[in-house]
């Protein structure tokens, strides 16, 4: 069955083509974002899918495009391939851990619920926007990647796939395997209760805030990990993940009483149903922070904290 769009009465080709794209724009940015972990590059991409259609829509010889939704994801799936070595690089060049760009929402905020009924049009499912997953699926090569988040996240068949990454149905599912045993190895499945999550995440920002080391010893696990991406433009912990809970729980009480944050404010985000907050100082975003927690649910085993002030410009 074609998609194709029905024209409006006295809407130009030009204007139906713009429409079609904006409909579609959400599910491109989501996608491209869980392939590529960074807005910009997200954005760059859109502009180029949208240049790339354009260009075919308002040629004279270009024909009709039968499925509009699968000709843009064909497109931008591709344009965010090409562009993952440029990305490579420049994370090899990144000062300390490398952290993909948080994208929060805040409480209350959604889909209306007549786009919450349709997945594809929807943003992310909760797990595939949390923090934890994202820094997994950074291992992945971004083949792996971009067949994981069409296929687990988005629901395409094996075989809508190859099409779109122009591999054969066999070679997809052997990458969907692949990836999905490599995810499933580094992050098993589990969902812990939303109250405790709160709960706990409360907890931590409070022993944050008044830096106390009793309060952190008990939220933390022994194995906890601090991941902290300053980009070399702010502090944080280091030029690696810090480990060890009484390690990071000293670490944390004494940047609370050497460096404080003057006029402190935090607003509570949601990142993949996940709580998040953003610390700021005054009007001016200082610290983003999630946490990922133990399968219990009761406490930290990952702590993720952006510094970078170039990842937190778009949540002033």
């Amino acid at each position: 069955m074609s998609d194709i769009p029905t024209a409006r009465p006295t809407e130009t080709a030009a204007e139906r083509a713009t429409r079609v794209f904006v409909d579609h724009r959400e599910l491109l940015f989501s996608m491209v974002y869980n392939m590529l972990g960074t807005v910009a590059d997200t954005e760059d991409v859109l502009q180029e899918t949208w240049l790339a259609w354009a260009d075919r829509t308002g040629s004279p010889t270009g024909g009709t495009i039968e499925h509009p939704r699968a000709y843009l994801v064909r497109i931008a799936v591709n344009r965010a391939l090409a562009r993952q070595a440029a990305i490579s690089r420049r994370r090899e060049e990144y000062v300390g851990p490398w952290l993909p760009e948080p994208l929060p929402i805040p409480p209350g905020d959604g889909p209306p619920p007549a786009e919450a009924a349709d997945a594809a049009e929807t943003a992310l499912r909760t797990e595939s926007v949390s923090m934890a997953l994202l820094v997994v699926l950074e291992t992945l090569t971004p083949l792996e990647r971009a067949v994981f988040v069409l296929h687990e996240v988005f629901g395409y068949p094996h075989t809508e796939i190859a099409g779109i990454v122009d591999r054969s149905p066999s070679a997809v599912r052997q990458l969907a395997h692949r990836a999905r045993e490599h995810v499933h190895a580094r992050r098993p499945r589990y969902q812990a209760d939303p109250r405790v999550r709160r709960q706990v995440t409360e907890r931590f920002l409070a022993a944050v805030v008044g830096g106390d080391l009793g309060a952190l010893l008990e939220v933390l696990a022994p194995d906890v990990t601090l991941w902290a991406d300053g980009g070399g433009k702010a502090r944080a912990a280091g030029p690696h993940p810090v480990r060890g809970g009484e390690k990071i729980a000293r670490l944390i009480t004494a940047s609370s009483a050497h460096r404080p944050i003057p006029d402190l404010r935090v607003r509570h985000y949601t990142v993949g149903g996940e709580p998040a907050a953003v610390l700021m100082s005054g009007d001016t975003p200082y610290m983003f922070l999630t946490l990922d927690l133990t399968p219990e649910g009761d406490r930290v085993r990952d702590i993720y904290v952006v510094t970078n002030p170039d990842k937190l410009a778009h949540l002033r």
